[in-house]
């Protein structure tokens, strides 16, 4: 099984999951990870390359998918666009270029940990989340778990992992900072604006994304 790994820190919690999860004896499965930027991944899941992944939303419509996703119900500091005259998209997305259209937000977009790190550093930006639910009022899904086959896993995936918040050992909290040049505590802090379950909001959240969609 090869499952598509996308490394943002929006995602340590389910990839510390996903580790024990597969250790675990009652779950032994063979897991190969194929790494990349959400536009990467995309792409390699729609030509089966990886058996299943966080999809964006964009692309995650026509493919079947577990109420899991990565959801922000207001803002989500790591999806901004830094104002500008000049709009810029960021090659590493797929939705959130998408999402500035629809929004009509002019300049760079900005997406996962370096755009974490420009706001950290307390330079101007747009938080496009918190944008889409002060016109909307409804959370923005930025991807959903999307699979080709085995369709019980993930649906145990999902159940298991939205059980309980994850716990994320120190260690890995500091090779996340070590990587990211994000600090321990500020990751920590990011990570409560991260939402996981596509409940009835979010559906609706997405559903209205749909339709704002230029055809």
């Amino acid at each position: 099984m090869v499952f598509g790994k996308i490394e943002y820190l929006n995602l340590l919690p389910f990839h510390v999951f996903m580790k024990r999860f597969t250790k675990s004896s009652r779950h032994n499965m063979s897991m190969r990870y194929n790494k990349g930027v959400p536009s990467k991944i995309n792409s390699k899941f729609t030509s089966r390359r990886v058996d299943a992944a966080f999809i964006s939303s964009i692309s995650a419509k026509n493919y079947k998918h577990v109420n899991l996703g990565i959801i922000a119900k207001r803002e989500v500091l790591s999806v901004l666009v830094i104002p500008n005259e000049e709009d810029t998209t960021d090659k590493e997305s797929a939705t959130s270029n998408v999402l500035a259209k629809i929004l009509k937000v002019q300049g760079e977009v900005l997406i996962g940990d370096k755009a974490l790190k420009y706001y950290l550093e307390g330079k101007p930006y747009i938080d496009l989340a918190q944008e889409w639910h002060e016109k909307y009022k409804r959370p923005f899904v930025f991807a959903l778990l999307c699979y080709h086959k085995d369709k019980d896993i993930y649906n145990k995936i999902q159940k298991l992992f939205l059980k309980q918040p994850v716990k994320i050992p120190q260690y890995i909290l500091q090779e996340a900072a070590q990587r990211t040049g994000v600090k321990e505590n500020d990751i920590l802090k990011y990570l409560k604006y991260i939402s996981y379950t596509l409940d009835k909001k979010a559906q609706l959240g997405l559903k209205k994304f749909y339709t704002q969609i230029p055809h």
